[in-house]
């Protein structure tokens, strides 16, 4: 397992920072919070060749891992870039592996150029929690049953929250069929029987939907149950990067801030209460960035881990991101608990993120799930 990145990788980066650096995209995301139009950051996205970075060379697309896709969202959340990519990689990533029958090359092909755009309307898979399929309701915390598809294709019920719903052309639904299994259904939101429901709560960079369909033709693609699972894992784990990416700007402003700002003389840097939170926040941030680099690998290499390094990455990762978004309040002092400052930004996207695709807490639940069922395997070995 190498935990260093390669030269491609660090490209990556560096490419995507270059890409968002000539949008004001902070500016963009508190002009937001007053009803103005977030930046059309889609066609950079597509010069910079992210829509199709988990598609196969042979559909047209980078072909690239999970690990590369986490890269690029952790600059996403540095600088709050509205990119519609969480709902997108999720989808091409099920449509690229499902059969040509069901996943047609031209289809792909779009995808992978970002001329139409998918959203990943998913289902959390089973847990010693909860045994069986489902999506997040409209309100409160129980969780509802995921939409169901008959033999013909036709998907119905409801997700609610589904990122990047709005303007995606095309529905990667996860639907359980007649026998209780799940299956992934490819829908094409002008077929007729689909309404999706632009919502904007509290972060106003996150594009969110509420899903709702009514008999709505479909297409059931040819992936196993492991696979939809993995889609699912994967969102998650690219919601964690792009916290890890926020909790990095959240550590260098801080600490440029301490540095500069002086009270009785001295730097409030020097203080040693003031270290003791900028060290909680690199201590948060190393311990989220080695786990995005476990999922990572695992994401690639060893499947079977996958669920348990994304769901650790992301109760991490999400934990990191609402200590130093607060911890980034507390250092600006009166200035970072007001609008002339970025700090409350950054709260926000905190706040949200750790509530959606099942929540930090679900996370939670699932490493110890998953944890238990190692050690119950290995005491029946």
């Amino acid at each position: 397992m190498n935990f260093s990145l390669t030269e491609e990788q660090e490209f990556l980066q560096e490419a995507a920072r270059g890409a968002l650096g000539r949008v004001k995209t902070v500016e963009a995301a508190r002009d937001a919070l007053e009803g103005a139009a977030l930046p059309d950051l889609w066609p950079a996205a597509c010069e910079a060749g992210w829509p199709g970075m988990l598609i196969s060379e042979a559909n047209e697309g980078a072909g690239l891992e999970p690990i590369d896709a986490m890269l690029v969202f952790v600059e996403l959340g540095k600088v709050l870039a509205s990119v519609p990519l969480l709902g997108h990689l999720p989808a091409s990533y099920l449509l690229d592996r499902g059969s040509e029958m069901t996943s047609p090359p031209a289809l792909l092909g779009e995808l992978a150029a970002g001329a139409r755009r998918a959203a990943f309307v998913g289902a959390c898979p089973p847990s010693g929690i909860e045994d069986r399929w489902t999506v997040a309701s409209l309100r409160g915390p129980i969780a509802a049953d995921a939409p169901t598809v008959s033999g013909d294709g036709s998907v119905s019920g409801a997700a609610f929250w589904v990122p990047d719903a709005p303007g995606a052309a095309s529905l990667v639904v996860v639907a359980m069929d007649d026998a209780g299994a799940p299956r992934a259904v490819l829908v094409d939101v002008a077929g007729g029987g689909v309404s999706v429901e632009p919502v904007t709560r509290y972060d106003a960079t996150r594009t969110l939907g509420h899903v709702r369909l009514d008999s709505a033709p479909g297409t059931m693609l040819d992936v196993e149950p492991e696979v939809i699972a993995h889609a699912w894992h994967l969102e998650s784990a690219l919601l964690a990067a792009e916290s890890l990416g926020a909790v990095e700007y959240a550590l260098e402003v801080s600490v440029a801030y301490a540095k500069e700002r002086f009270t009785f003389g001295r730097a409030i840097g020097s203080y040693q209460a003031m270290k003791h939170q900028l060290v909680e926040i690199l201590r948060l941030l190393d311990n989220a960035r080695s786990l995005m680099m476990y999922a990572g690998w695992a994401g690639s290499d060893k499947p079977d881990e996958f669920a348990l390094a994304a769901s650790a990455f992301r109760a991490k990762a999400g934990k990191a991101l609402e200590e130093s978004a607060r911890i980034q309040i507390s250092v600006h002092g009166g200035i970072g608990a007001t609008f002339e400052h970025d700090a409350p930004l950054y709260f926000r996207k905190a706040q949200l993120s750790r509530r959606l695709l099942g929540g930090t807490a679900g996370a939670s639940d699932r490493v110890a799930d998953e944890l238990f069922k190692q050690a119950t395997l290995e005491g029946a070995l």
